[in-house]
Parts: structure tokens; sequence; C-alpha cells
């Protein structure tokens, strides 16, 4: 009797690549950063210049994400995954009704997700660089602006967070649903950049991931986050 390839195991069935090494650090080093932004902000003033080169961090992660999604391999860019509405509809009704099919990059709702927390994660850290903490710190841009206008831009900074960590909450229990209702690990694709080969065809796996070239990006903006924190008046440098 011939089994259908949906029903091997992962460990058994071949595995094709979809997701470059450049998006799978990427991915990890965003929700560390982001981890890490909200542990140095829990442990107090003290800690605000390591919160701040965490909020660093989420500029140039998400600014490369950005471009990434321009020039990157096939599954990180933005056309090939970001969907309409009506297409991100039809997906969620087909997921209630048992019939959704799995995609070898995001899904629609997937995409939804990565274009709402690349979004609200590079205003939160952008807007921090202009807010302080009415006690000692400032961020590095805050006498770019005026007084009223850093706290009014502090709390927004602080407000968005509870979003972002809502949205990061409903993104976990998303991978959760995949990996106990559909059978899909999202996670060790994450970790591995492969998929099982009945989810991604060979016309759709991915060869190199062209990392020289992320590499080249992210000094990029390195460079430019540095020139510009550093020459602020109120400048908390990267070392």
């Amino acid at each position: 009797m011939r089994v259908s390839s949906r029903h091997i195991s992962d460990k058994t069935e071949d595995q094709r690549k979809v997701w470059d090494l450049p998006v799978r650090i990427f991915h990890w080093s965003l929700a560390a950063a982001f981890l890490g932004a909200f542990v140095t902000n829990r442990l107090g003033v003290r800690y605000f210049h390591y919160h701040a080169l965490c909020g660093y961090a989420v500029i140039v992660l998400v600014a490369f994400r950005i471009i990434w999604g321009v020039i990157g391999t096939r599954h990180a860019r933005f056309w090939n995954f970001v969907r309409g509405p009506a297409a991100t509809l039809r997906y969620a009704l087909a997921i209630g009704r048992g019939r959704a099919r799995p995609y070898a990059g995001h899904n629609p709702l997937g995409a939804l997700m990565v274009i709402v927390l690349l979004a609200a994660l590079g205003v939160e850290a952008v807007i921090g660089l202009f807010a302080n903490d009415e006690i000692f710190n400032t961020g590095p841009l805050y006498g770019a602006v005026s007084d009223a206008l850093s706290l009014k831009l502090t709390g927004l900074h602080r407000q968005l967070f509870y979003w972002i960590a809502a949205a990061v909450g409903l993104h976990v229990a998303a991978v959760l649903f995949h990996r106990l209702v559909k059978g899909e690990r999202l996670v060790r694709a994450m970790i591995t950049g492969r998929k099982p080969s009945h989810v991604v065809g060979a016309h759709d796996a991915i060869g190199a991931s062209r990392s020289w070239l992320a590499v080249v990006v992210v000094i990029l903006l390195v460079g430019v986050l540095a020139w510009v924190v550093n020459v602020s008046p109120n400048a908390i440098a990267f070392n």
C-alpha cells in the first residue's frame, strides 16, 4: 500500500531549504534584543546603557530585514509572501475549517505578523532615541526635540511595548498551534532553515544564503546608526 508523503515523519522525510542564514540569525537576534530590552528596563536606571544598546540592535535588525525583504533570497522577499486583505481573510477562514494548506515560506497570517512586528518594533526603538526616564537618563536624540515632546514620546514608548508583547504572545501561540494541531515544526525550520519536501517543492527550495551580502548591509547600517548616535548631544555610545 502506498503511503502519502504527507504522513511521513519529518525525521525521515527529505528536507529542503527555505530560510536563508541571514533570516534565521535575524529572527533569533531580534527576539534576544527585544527580551534584553525588557529585562534591562525592569532592572532599573543603572542598566539604561544596556537597554539603549538593545534598542540600537533592534533598529539595525529591523532596518536590515526591510532591506533584506527587497534584496534577499526568495522567501525573504516581501512580494513573495505578503498578501492582500482578501487572501489573508480566506486563509484565516480556511484555518477555521481545517482546510488551510501549508506554505513553503510565510503563510498569509504569518506574513501579516511579520509586517506588524517589524513596524511596531521599528517605531518603538526609534521613539526610544528621543525618550527619557524622567530621572537621570535620556535617549541620544533627546536634545533634538522639546521636553514636552520627549515626554509624550516616552509615554508612547512605554505603552507601545505592551502592544508588542501582546503581538509576540499571539505569534508564539500561533507557532504552538501549528506544531500541536497541524504538526508543522516552525521553530525547527527557523533553526535549520529546512522544511519537509511535501511542503517545499523542488522549485520552491533556495540555494545559497548570500550571507556575504547580508554582512555588508549590516556593517553599513551599524556605521550609519553609530554616526547618528555618536554625533548627537546626548550620545550613548555603542561601546
